[in-house]
């Protein structure tokens, strides 16, 4: 798709918010034509929760928004398919190791069934494929050689179980997260074993430690002997294969940013002397009630809502309605309302023609939103707005169609109410009399909601009520 309505000069700019910097800047690639963009993907372990998922539709919406401002996107995507340890901080058993444990099956049995099972909860919440998806198996070599030039540079440090960056050595290390180095230094309460420092983190894990002659399911040789990369490093070492050392845009959840993303500009910075992403973004977190969603805590799973007959993609409509950078709270009422709204859209856009043209002061307004650093929930409103105006029904349909380039909800698809209704050369006036009766139940206003439905049977229609919000028929007295 591409904006062929709204001259390029009346083109909002595409602002972002930049975490780095801690600020909203105009977004301008590396390429004039091309975005490059690096996304954190899931360690499959264990499901996907619906929290995991909103971060996957947050990317997914950058990059609609982005093509629909007809820039080709290159995304690339990792698996974490080993060295993940149980802690961030580089503590604990491979995270790949313990699932594989705790189901019976080998580390690279479940990576595949969990991979697979990510990539259907993304293909039902109509989120696009990456363009490249890398595992952390398939390039150990990438992440030796990464490891090596660290270690040329003078970066790294040797312990009894691994290979270590020593984050001291780069002054900007934990800009990112406003860490406060020293107060953590002085304050650290916990063993930190052979590391010099609490920040440090492992490039490399030996595979055999002290008083432990286990064998791991995956390890890998290399200059320093039998073992497996730390966590971070393959980030590094695949952005870099796929997007050079500079690109345009790197995503992942919040939590990444203290950890992780800070982990991952010190590699750079090691190698390269500078950072490697123009802009860092961040999804927050989803929460039930004040609790985060985790695979560790309280968790649901995308395939559980439809067990309770929810479509996936009113869940998508659910995350249209909160902006990326701020916490949504989910409840089986919230995703009611969803349903309820998505069903109406529907319904409304099966019984207008086709043949229309997109609105070009709507489509400004949908473009000043989404362009504005992803502000969907506004952007929604713009959509309702349009549906109730009074522009041509088929004009209305046209250009609620271009929106969906980016909301993604399938607003062509009607319901089963809304096909039977259109077939029936339903008259605009009782339309507009049943919207306004739905309307009114939704507002638990039942005097008037009978006085609507006593106005629908005069003009020769019945009115039937259900989950999906209404059906009308002729009425033969």
């Amino acid at each position: 798709a591409s904006i062929d309505i709204v001259s390029k000069q009346e083109l909002p700019k595409i602002k972002l918010f930049d975490t780095y910097r801690r600020g909203i800047y105009e977004f301008q690639p590396l390429s004039d034509k091309q975005v490059t963009l690096y996304a954190c993907g899931p360690t499959v372990y264990d499901f996907a929760h619906i929290g995991n998922l909103r971060n996957y539709f947050f990317v997914d919406t950058l990059q609609r928004v982005l093509t629909l401002n007809n820039y080709n996107v290159k995304h690339v995507m990792n698996i974490t398919d080993v060295g993940h340890l149980t802690s961030d901080a580089d503590n604990g058993e491979d995270k790949m190791l313990k699932g594989a444990r705790k189901r019976g099956q080998s580390a690279w049995d479940i990576a595949k069934f969990f991979e697979d099972a990510f990539m259907r909860d993304l293909a039902l919440l109509a989120i696009k494929t990456p363009t490249v998806i890398c595992r952390a198996t398939e390039h150990i070599d990438e992440q030796i050689t990464y490891i090596c030039a660290l270690e040329d540079q003078g970066f790294t440090y040797k312990t009894a179980d691994g290979i270590y960056f020593d984050t001291l050595k780069l002054d900007s290390y934990g800009h990112l997260a406003r860490l406060d180095i020293a107060g953590l230094q002085a304050g650290k309460r916990v063993s930190i074993a052979q590391k010099k420092n609490i920040t440090d983190f492992a490039l490399w894990k030996f595979s055999v430690q002290e008083n432990d002659s286990s064998e791991r399911q995956m390890q890998w040789q290399s200059p320093w002997g039998l073992g497996f990369p730390g966590w971070h490093i393959e980030c590094s070492a695949m952005s870099e294969k796929y997007l050079g050392a500079a690109f345009d845009i790197h995503v992942g959840g919040e939590d990444h940013i203290p950890v992780h993303h800070s982990n991952e500009i010190a590699q750079c910075e090691g190698r390269h002397g500078k950072q490697p992403a123009n802009f860092w973004m961040h999804g927050y977190f989803l929460q039930m009630g004040d609790e985060k969603i985790s695979k560790s805590g309280r968790s649901l799973l995308l395939t559980q809502l439809q067990e309770q007959g929810y479509e996936a993609l009113a869940f998508r409509y659910l995350l249209l309605t909160s902006h990326y950078r701020s916490k949504l709270r989910f409840s089986l009422k919230a995703l009611d309302s969803a349903t309820i709204a998505l069903k109406r859209i529907r319904n409304l856009m099966a019984q207008w023609p086709e043949g229309g043209q997109v609105n070009a002061q709507a489509q400004q307004r949908f473009l000043s939103f989404v362009n504005d650093d992803l502000k969907m929930p506004q952007a929604v409103a713009v959509l309702w707005s349009v549906a109730k105006s009074d522009l041509k029904n088929a004009d209305k349909k046209a250009t609620l169609l271009y929106f969906d380039e980016v909301f993604a909800l399938s607003l062509d698809i009607p319901s089963k109410e809304a096909t039977k209704a259109s077939t029936k050369n339903i008259p605009s006036e009782v339309l507009a009399l049943a919207e306004q009766r739905l309307q009114a139940r939704e507002n638990h206003n039942w005097v008037e909601s009978d006085a609507l439905r006593a106005a629908i049977l005069a003009l020769g229609f019945s009115i039937k009520d259900s989950a999906q919000g209404y059906s009308l028929e002729a009425y033969i007295c």
